[in-house]
């Protein structure tokens, strides 16, 4: 069976790099959030994507926050 630490990594890493690849950083993120009804702070979010142990469901809000539509998955 899969190690969880390495899926979380690979979230946070997804994570990441869509919020780079926007031009976004954790307070962009935090506005963007809102804008769909979640209540998140930049520090919050920081802490919680650099753990990179979120829910699938923060990881699907985040992503449609920020109005990505598709991520890829492996090389």
């Amino acid at each position: 069976m899969a190690d969880s630490p390495i899926f979380q990594e690979r979230a946070k890493n997804i994570l990441r790099a869509e919020l780079k690849r926007k031009g976004l950083g954790y307070k962009q993120l935090a506005e963007e959030l809102a804008k769909i009804g979640i209540e998140e702070n930049d520090r919050n979010l920081a802490n919680k994507i650099s753990r990179g142990s979120f829910t699938a469901a923060f990881f699907i809000q985040c992503l449609e926050a920020i109005g990505c539509r598709e991520i890829r998955i492996s090389e």
